[in-house]
């Protein structure tokens, strides 16, 4: 059996030239990147500004487990099955970061037969978008720094300096370090930290910014620090904002790639859910609209994360409304839920897929509460039975929702015609009430409690000293009327990673709180979340190397 690197190596790409055609996007309107990538121009967006609105439909999972659901496969493999069935859908998905390529996750441009191509170059440097977010973000870093080194004109409290350096790399070492030692010249001695990329606000900045004036004024509000007297310094008081802005003049621009088949795919920013908001551009979203009969995007994550902050946040501050939502899970993953070891999903067993699908029960109850509806997708794999999908299927049969099976990571785009006619059919039938789920005028723990008790089904919330300083330091600034952004473990509807399926009788912890002034947010940071992961004892860059064809190997 082929590998998925194996399999997009023996892909030949058209130029991306002739894949944009399809859209209706000519060469004048791409920045080319090589043969087969290129960004959208700003003019392009001018042009298909007046073109009609394609439906916009969101894919998500149940919460990830180590069997692996299979969301952005299910997303390219989805797409293709449109094309076949006559729908011109474009996609319009995140960028891989390093962190998860060289540690556990792997890449993510999909698998199988339901990939997107060039896959090494997506998932090492691409277009180069996350090297200029961390050189931006540490550009402002320097700024702060020097500001303090060369006399601290602005008052900043070096015990208050929220800003944090940031690398697109797994190392827990960079965590918590100390800056500034050495000669006086070396600057002024102070506790630091690091996050990945793409955790940084900046990325989140970047993603939700409609163009180069909006996002100015986002880097401009950042908030770096804190004076003795807690009066905020943000990027624009270190006039630092320009500089950022100039960094990221080509980084705003959307990306353009092709799947496997030859179809087109926008892919632009990566957030992460779990830390992050979770969703692509803004502007890629928009883009893939208007030149697309469906849009078909993704949150990361389950739908208790990336979802939620798709539907309470990116939908709700870019004016878009979603037209359904197609939740993925996988048997296996669904019996792993209901207590089988990782290594026994593959096995038939019914009790533990009856009592594993109460996770994906919760997730479709948290879709509908949305308005939005919805097809469930379950990733097929050889070893599923067809007594597994008759149970799956009567059951979200039940709850008033279409069922398909995905087989797209076998048979690409083939594979994914009966989940392409589902979801055809769900958009033909069923009108969308999106709203999102609280009202951002309610106070911070109102906001944080909805979220825990309707999506994560907690009984309550409690909150450190520490969260409920910086709670009452954002209404102090005026900035409690931001929608939250909650950061924690992506495998569990709990902060707790290890409450599996429909967990009950849990709080949750919020143990800090700060702002996203720029991106227009406020994290809540629950459990014992992580800003910047770290590597496992057998990182996947074991596995990696380049051949004597200048080949990349072992990238999955």
């Amino acid at each position: 059996m082929l590998s998925d690197i194996e399999i997009a190596q023996q892909c030949e790409m058209e130029p991306i030239t002739k894949v944009a055609e399809k859209v209706g996007v000519s060469e004048d309107d791409l920045e080319l990147y090589g043969k087969y990538k290129a960004k959208l121009s700003d003019e392009l967006e001018k042009k298909a500004a007046s073109n009609p609105d394609g439906k916009l439909v969101l894919v998500t999972a149940i919460n990830p487990t180590p069997a692996g659901e299979g969301k952005t496969t299910t997303s390219v493999g989805l797409a293709e099955g449109l094309w076949k069935c006559g729908k011109k859908a474009v996609l319009a998905l995140r960028e891989p970061s390093l962190g998860p390529c060289f540690g556990i996750k792997g890449g993510a441009a999909g698998g199988g037969y339901a990939q997107l191509v060039p896959m090494e170059d997506l998932n090492l440097h691409f277009t180069g978008d996350f090297h200029a977010i961390t050189s931006a973000n540490n550009l402002l870093a320097a700024m702060l720094d020097n500001h303090i080194q060369q006399g601290n004109e602005l008052g900043i409290d070096t015990r208050q300096v929220v800003w944090k350096r940031c690398e697109d790399m797994n190392d827990r070492v960079l965590r918590n370090i100390v800056v500034g030692l050495g000669a006086k010249a070396d600057g002024y001695v102070r506790e630091d930290h690091f996050i990945i990329t793409v955790a940084s606000e900046v990325m989140a900045v970047l993603c939700l910014a409609t163009d180069m004036k909006d996002l100015k004024k986002r880097l401009a509000r950042m908030i770096v620090a804190y004076t003795r007297d807690g009066k905020p310094i943000t990027a624009d008081d270190l006039h630092a904002t320009g500089a950022m802005a100039a960094l990221l003049k080509d980084a705003i621009k959307p990306n353009m790639i092709q799947t496997l088949e030859h179809h087109p795919a926008i892919v632009h920013g990566g957030p992460f859910a779990n830390i992050a908001h979770g969703c692509n551009s803004v502007r890629a979203t928009k883009m893939a609209l208007k030149l697309g009969d469906i849009c078909v995007t993704e949150g990361g994550f389950g739908a208790d994360l990336g979802a939620e902050k798709f539907m309470d946040i990116k939908c709700r501050m870019a004016g878009l409304k979603p037209d359904a939502v197609v939740l993925v899970a996988t048997a296996r993953a669904l019996k792993y839920n209901g207590g089988v070891p990782k290594d026994q999903t593959s096995e038939p067993n019914m009790e533990a897929l009856k009592k594993g699908i109460v996770n994906l029960e919760k997730h479709i109850e948290n879709i509908q509460k949305f308005g939005v509806p919805l097809v469930v997708a379950i990733n097929k794999f050889v070893t599923d039975t067809p007594e597994e999908f008759q149970y799956i299927e009567d059951f979200c049969r039940d709850r008033g929702c279409e069922f398909a099976l995905s087989e797209v990571w076998e048979k690409g785009g083939e594979g994914g015609v009966d989940l392409a006619k589902s979801l055809i059919r769900t958009l033909e039938t069923k009108e969308s009430h999106y709203q999102p789920i609280y009202d951002v005028d309610l106070p911070i723990k109102e906001k944080i409690e909805t979220i825990a008790r309707e999506i994560y089904g907690a009984d309550g919330v409690t909150y450190s000293a520490a969260a409920e300083r910086e709670i009452k330091r954002m209404e102090k600034l005026g900035l409690d009327k931001l929608p939250i952004c909650m950061a924690k473990t992506q495998y569990s509807l709990s902060d707790d990673k290890d409450k599996l399926g429909r967990p009950t009788g849990f709080t949750v912890n919020v143990r800090d709180l700060y702002p996203s002034a720029g991106a227009g947010f406020l994290v809540a940071l629950l459990g014992n979340i992580m800003t910047m992961p770290g590597l496992p004892k057998v990182p996947a860059a074991n596995n990696i190397d380049v051949n004597e064809n200048n080949q990349i190997t072992g990238l999955f």
